[in-house]
Protein backbone atom coordinates (compact mmCIF):
# COMPACT_ATOMS: atom_id res chain seq x y z
CA UNK A 1 0.00 0.00 0.00
CA UNK A 2 1.47 3.45 -0.61
CA UNK A 3 1.71 5.64 1.64
CA UNK A 4 -1.12 8.01 0.68
CA UNK A 5 -1.09 10.50 4.07
CA UNK A 6 1.79 12.57 5.12
CA UNK A 7 1.68 14.44 8.35
CA UNK A 8 3.85 17.67 8.30
CA UNK A 9 3.84 19.35 12.04
CA UNK A 10 3.76 23.14 11.52
CA UNK A 11 3.56 25.98 14.17
CA UNK A 12 -0.05 26.77 13.99
CA UNK A 13 -1.73 23.89 12.20
CA UNK A 14 -0.66 19.78 11.24
CA UNK A 15 -1.14 20.01 7.96
CA UNK A 16 -2.32 16.52 6.25
CA UNK A 17 -1.62 15.95 2.77
CA UNK A 18 -3.59 14.01 0.72
CA UNK A 19 -1.51 11.48 -2.57
CA UNK A 20 -3.23 12.72 -5.87
CA UNK A 21 -3.68 9.39 -6.89
CA UNK A 22 -5.15 7.74 -3.78
CA UNK A 23 -8.69 6.59 -4.30
CA UNK A 24 -11.33 6.49 -1.19
CA UNK A 25 -10.28 2.72 -0.02
CA UNK A 26 -6.15 3.96 0.30
CA UNK A 27 -7.09 7.10 1.87
CA UNK A 28 -9.09 5.23 4.49
CA UNK A 29 -6.52 2.75 5.66
CA UNK A 30 -3.82 5.10 5.63
CA UNK A 31 -5.23 7.72 7.51
CA UNK A 32 -6.40 5.00 10.43
CA UNK A 33 -3.15 3.55 10.34
CA UNK A 34 -1.93 7.64 10.99
CA UNK A 35 -4.43 7.96 14.09
CA UNK A 36 -2.06 7.04 16.93
CA UNK A 37 0.65 9.00 15.18
CA UNK A 38 -1.70 12.31 15.29
CA UNK A 39 -3.15 11.36 18.67
CA UNK A 40 0.70 11.92 20.00
CA UNK A 41 0.84 15.47 18.60
CA UNK A 42 -2.87 16.40 20.26
CA UNK A 43 -1.42 15.10 23.59
CA UNK A 44 -0.84 19.02 24.60
CA UNK A 45 -2.97 21.60 22.55
CA UNK A 46 -5.61 21.42 20.24
CA UNK A 47 -3.61 22.63 17.11
CA UNK A 48 -6.53 22.44 13.71
CA UNK A 49 -5.11 20.09 11.10
CA UNK A 50 -5.60 21.35 7.57
CA UNK A 51 -6.08 18.37 4.98
CA UNK A 52 -4.51 19.09 1.08
CA UNK A 53 -3.02 17.87 -1.61
CA UNK A 54 -5.77 15.58 -3.26
CA UNK A 55 -9.43 17.45 -4.63
CA UNK A 56 -11.76 15.52 -2.66
CA UNK A 57 -15.17 15.03 -3.29
CA UNK A 58 -17.60 15.56 -0.49
CA UNK A 59 -17.61 12.03 0.92
CA UNK A 60 -14.05 11.80 0.72
CA UNK A 61 -13.87 15.02 3.06
CA UNK A 62 -16.69 13.50 5.47
CA UNK A 63 -14.96 10.34 5.60
CA UNK A 64 -11.74 12.11 6.69
CA UNK A 65 -13.42 14.11 8.96
CA UNK A 66 -15.32 10.88 10.70
CA UNK A 67 -12.01 8.92 10.84
CA UNK A 68 -10.28 12.17 12.53
CA UNK A 69 -13.04 13.00 15.11
CA UNK A 70 -13.80 9.98 16.34
CA UNK A 71 -9.90 9.68 18.37
CA UNK A 72 -9.21 13.31 18.33
CA UNK A 73 -11.57 16.54 19.03
CA UNK A 74 -9.66 18.81 16.50
CA UNK A 75 -10.52 21.19 13.68
CA UNK A 76 -10.23 19.86 10.50
CA UNK A 77 -10.06 22.10 7.45
CA UNK A 78 -9.86 21.68 3.65
CA UNK A 79 -7.72 22.71 0.80
CA UNK A 80 -10.83 21.46 -1.67
CA UNK A 81 -14.12 23.85 -1.63
CA UNK A 82 -17.05 22.10 0.06
CA UNK A 83 -19.10 24.23 -2.55
CA UNK A 84 -17.35 25.55 -5.31
CA UNK A 85 -17.03 29.49 -5.33
CA UNK A 86 -18.91 30.19 -8.77
CA UNK A 87 -22.15 31.88 -8.31
CA UNK A 88 -24.00 31.04 -11.21
CA UNK A 89 -23.45 27.23 -9.45
CA UNK A 90 -25.39 28.70 -5.71
CA UNK A 91 -27.85 30.94 -8.06
CA UNK A 92 -31.21 29.75 -7.34
CA UNK A 93 -33.38 28.39 -10.14
CA UNK A 94 -36.59 26.33 -10.82
CA UNK A 95 -35.26 23.13 -11.94
CA UNK A 96 -33.07 21.09 -8.88
CA UNK A 97 -29.52 20.08 -9.94
CA UNK A 98 -29.53 15.95 -9.72
CA UNK A 99 -26.06 15.29 -7.64
CA UNK A 100 -24.29 12.94 -9.26
CA UNK A 101 -20.55 10.93 -9.19
CA UNK A 102 -17.78 13.63 -10.14
CA UNK A 103 -14.40 13.46 -11.70
CA UNK A 104 -12.13 16.36 -11.55
CA UNK A 105 -9.55 17.87 -14.56
CA UNK A 106 -7.15 19.49 -13.92
CA UNK A 107 -5.75 21.41 -16.90
CA UNK A 108 -7.28 23.18 -19.83
CA UNK A 109 -8.36 21.34 -22.86
CA UNK A 110 -6.66 21.74 -25.72
CA UNK A 111 -8.31 22.09 -29.23
CA UNK A 112 -8.76 19.10 -31.08
CA UNK A 113 -9.34 17.33 -27.51
CA UNK A 114 -12.31 15.49 -26.99
CA UNK A 115 -13.19 14.65 -22.82
CA UNK A 116 -16.34 12.73 -21.83
CA UNK A 117 -17.61 10.88 -18.69
CA UNK A 118 -20.36 9.55 -17.14
CA UNK A 119 -21.04 11.91 -13.97
CA UNK A 120 -20.55 14.94 -13.84
CA UNK A 121 -17.11 16.83 -14.83
CA UNK A 122 -15.61 19.84 -13.34
CA UNK A 123 -12.72 21.04 -15.61
CA UNK A 124 -10.12 23.17 -13.48
CA UNK A 125 -9.03 25.76 -16.30
CA UNK A 126 -10.17 26.65 -19.33
CA UNK A 127 -11.96 24.40 -22.28
CA UNK A 128 -10.30 26.01 -25.80
CA UNK A 129 -12.16 26.87 -28.61
CA UNK A 130 -12.67 23.48 -31.25
CA UNK A 131 -12.17 20.94 -28.22
CA UNK A 132 -15.36 19.55 -26.94
CA UNK A 133 -16.21 18.40 -22.98
CA UNK A 134 -19.30 15.72 -22.83
CA UNK A 135 -20.86 14.79 -19.30
CA UNK A 136 -23.86 12.24 -18.68
CA UNK A 137 -24.40 14.84 -15.84
CA UNK A 138 -23.38 18.47 -15.31
CA UNK A 139 -20.64 20.47 -16.58
CA UNK A 140 -18.84 22.66 -14.63
CA UNK A 141 -15.45 25.04 -16.02
CA UNK A 142 -13.52 27.08 -13.25
CA UNK A 143 -12.21 28.61 -16.40
CA UNK A 144 -13.63 29.96 -19.62
CA UNK A 145 -15.77 27.86 -22.05
CA UNK A 146 -15.15 28.34 -25.41
CA UNK A 147 -15.16 24.65 -26.64
CA UNK A 148 -18.60 22.72 -27.66
CA UNK A 149 -20.18 21.28 -24.32
CA UNK A 150 -22.83 18.94 -23.77
CA UNK A 151 -24.37 17.73 -19.98
CA UNK A 152 -26.76 15.86 -19.79
CA UNK A 153 -25.59 13.22 -22.10
CA UNK A 154 -27.46 10.59 -20.59
CA UNK A 155 -30.98 12.53 -21.11
CA UNK A 156 -30.76 14.38 -17.81
CA UNK A 157 -33.22 17.34 -18.36
CA UNK A 158 -31.76 18.51 -14.71
CA UNK A 159 -28.12 18.86 -15.76
CA UNK A 160 -26.30 22.54 -15.95
CA UNK A 161 -23.33 24.26 -17.42
CA UNK A 162 -21.71 26.88 -15.58
CA UNK A 163 -18.32 28.10 -15.98
CA UNK A 164 -16.67 31.80 -15.60
CA UNK A 165 -17.43 33.02 -18.83
CA UNK A 166 -19.14 30.85 -21.77
CA UNK A 167 -18.23 32.14 -25.14
CA UNK A 168 -19.00 28.41 -27.10
CA UNK A 169 -20.64 28.33 -30.60
CA UNK A 170 -22.73 25.73 -28.99
CA UNK A 171 -24.22 24.19 -25.78
CA UNK A 172 -26.02 20.92 -25.16
CA UNK A 173 -28.22 19.74 -22.36
CA UNK A 174 -29.55 16.51 -22.99
CA UNK A 175 -30.74 16.54 -26.17
CA UNK A 176 -31.40 20.30 -26.38
CA UNK A 177 -29.06 22.41 -28.27
CA UNK A 178 -28.96 26.13 -28.50
CA UNK A 179 -26.02 28.20 -30.99
CA UNK A 180 -24.55 31.07 -29.09
CA UNK A 181 -24.27 34.58 -30.93
CA UNK A 182 -21.13 36.09 -30.68
CA UNK A 183 -22.13 39.03 -28.39
CA UNK A 184 -23.09 36.53 -25.82
CA UNK A 185 -21.37 35.84 -23.06
CA UNK A 186 -23.19 34.49 -19.81
CA UNK A 187 -21.51 32.09 -17.16
CA UNK A 188 -24.23 29.01 -16.48
CA UNK A 189 -26.72 27.29 -18.60
CA UNK A 190 -29.65 25.13 -17.50
CA UNK A 191 -33.40 24.08 -19.16
CA UNK A 192 -36.56 25.63 -18.64
CA UNK A 193 -39.50 25.16 -20.49
CA UNK A 194 -37.87 23.06 -22.70
CA UNK A 195 -35.31 25.54 -23.79
CA UNK A 196 -31.85 26.27 -22.33
CA UNK A 197 -31.47 29.33 -20.56
CA UNK A 198 -28.77 31.20 -20.62
CA UNK A 199 -27.74 33.72 -17.40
Amino acid sequence: MINCVNIVLGKEEITLKINEQANLEEIEECLKEKIPELKKLYQDEKTPIFVTGKVLKNKEMDLIKEIIQKDIEVQIKFDSPKVLGLYGIRKAFSEEIKTSETTFHKGSIRSGTKLEYEGSLVIIGDVNAGSEVIAGENIVVLGNLRGVAHAGAKGNKQAIIAATSITSPQIRISNIVKELEKEEYKSYAYIKENEIVLE
